[in-house]
């Protein structure tokens, strides 16, 4: 795949023998923490960090500062759009990183990529209106979709694989500081200067992220057969995720709800468009029912969409149901990430491959448990029930997620790693897009915007939480399928 000294290090691990990335063995040698930080290891765990530090922060900060870009340059109106159209970008972005990662290589990728963010951040902080503001946005989300969609490629070729649940556990360590510090940092940053510099504090960690990667990234790699861009599945997928986050915006239930099934009939429409394609953005066996990437991915699609309804309406609950201020709200809302971070540091250093199993058939059937306890927190006026079903809804995603990623990138043909390495990110991202516009159509028909902290409040949260538990039960039987088939073709390969 490489020439030089420092391309050597991207080397694809082999396929474990059970597909899960761990052998039908107690006696593993997972390898420990330490070696993250080895000299062979340590800037590429910096860089990898810091890519998800940029999209995590970036996740968080922008709903802190905007409030105070409003008051100076207005728009208020267009505020919804600010996340809308950095999740098109990002997604957008992120389905093409295998193929620019395959035709120039990691490194010249990233370098891209992130002088786009970059750039898209001073446009946004020095606008003068929201809808410069906005291109800012977009600029970011394309720079960043593929920065996040790199990084996870980066990692099966990176690490051996014994490290790499231990790599997703950093990761989600950096994703829990980021929901923690991300909001405070910005506001602190608005409230001590102004909004515009909170939007800069992204200029030097860009640079840096840089840095690392000049140092670490691959600079060529072997062109693969078919490596251009297919445009009508990507312009399918934009116009799908459009109508899908205009919903949002659009005030009567009716209309959002037939842009939600448009342009979900849009998303699918892409999807076969490109496996038609003989230069493809995704694996080809995406979304199918027959392997374990096609299945896998579905649960990676499922989980996000499941969970949006928290994103949306958990910390809106505690404040409008149970009289909680923005702060203390806040703080509760990120007990999931820290459940995530949690569990998955604790289970990083399994090795056997039927443990790994279990943990990835685990994730939905605990997500699943954890949202009804929320549903019944919301009914019964319990914060206990909120915080544990926060709890286990994080150790869900803690258990699961490292293993699964794993399990779809070394169940994947060589020359389409990188797209199913990529694409995790970016679907994790869709799939909240899509959770998200669910769970304003429930909360909407509901009756949650207009909110009034009663009895039937409280009655309207609990069954906005219940909805999205049936997107867990799909998921629960295809990560079954899913590691069922990774068992059968490791069998059937050794």
């Amino acid at each position: 795949m490489t020439d030089t000294a420092t391309e050597s290090l991207a080397v694809t691990p082999a396929i474990a023998a059970d597909g899960t990335g761990g052998v039908d063995s107690a006696a593993v040698d997972a390898g420990g923490w330490l070696d993250l930080l080895q000299p062979a290891h340590l800037a590429t765990t910096l860089m990898l960090s810091m890519g998800v530090a940029l999209f995590a922060f970036n996740g968080f900060f922008v709903s802190t500062v905007l409030p105070s870009a409003i008051a100076e340059i207005g728009g208020g109106h267009l505020i919804a759009w600010s996340v809308s159209l950095y999740l098109i970008g990002s997604i957008i972005a992120g389905v093409t990183a295998a193929q620019l990662k395959q035709r120039f290589g990691a490194r010249l990728v990233l370098v891209v990529a992130t002088l786009l963010f970059i750039a898209g951040t001073i446009v946004a902080a020095m606008a003068t209106s929201m809808e410069q503001v906005l291109l800012g946005r977009v600029g970011q989300g394309l720079g960043e979709g593929v920065v996040a969609a790199i990084c996870y490629a980066l990692i099966p070729a990176l690490f051996p694989a014994r490290l790499v649940p231990k790599v997703f556990g950093v990761e989600a360590l950096v994703w829990t500081c980021a929901s923690f510090g991300g909001p405070f940092a910005a506001g602190w940053m608005a409230e001590s200067f102004s909004w515009r510099m909170a939007f800069l504090i992204n200029v030097p960690l860009g640079l840096l992220f840089i840095l690392l990667a000049l140092f670490t990234a691959t600079r060529r790699e072997r062109v693969f057969e078919g490596s251009s861009i297919p445009v009508s599945p990507l312009v399918l997928l934009s116009l799908g995720m459009l109508m899908v986050l205009s919903s949002g915006v659009v005030g009567q239930a009716p209309i959002s709800a037939a842009l939600v099934l448009l342009g979900l009939a849009l998303l699918g429409f892409s999807v076969v468009k490109d496996r038609a394609s003989a230069s493809s953005l995704m694996p080809h066996s995406a979304f199918g029912f027959h392997s374990t990437v096609g299945t896998g991915l579905w649960l990676v699609l499922l989980m996000p969409v499941a969970q949006a309804t928290s994103s949306v309406y958990f910390v809106f609950g505690l404040q409008h149901g149970f009289g909680f201020g923005p702060m203390a709200a806040g703080g509760l809302g990120a007990v999931m990430a820290m459940s995530w971070s949690l569990v998955a540091v604790l289970i990083a250093h399994i090795g056997a491959g039927s443990a790994r199993r279990r943990a990835i058939e685990a994730g939905p059937a605990l997500q699943c448990g954890g949202m009804i306890l929320v549903a019944l927190g919301f009914h019964q006026g319990s914060l206990a029930l909120l915080i544990a079903g926060q709890v286990v809804v994080g150790a869900a995603f803690g258990a699961s997620w490292a293993f699964l990623s794993q399990m779809l990138m070394e169940a994947s043909a060589a020359e389409e790693r990188d797209k199913t390495s990529g694409l995790i990110p970016t679907l994790q991202s869709a799939g909240f897009a899509i959770g998200a516009a669910f769970a304003g159509l429930a909360g909407n028909s509901l009756g949650l915007a207009e909110t009034s902290g009663n009895e039937t409040t409280n009655s309207a949260f609990a069954a906005t939480f219940l909805i999205p538990v049936l997107w867990t039960v799909p998921a629960v039987l295809l990560a079954r399928r899913s590691t069922r088939l990774a068992r059968e073709v490791s069998r059937l390969s050794a």
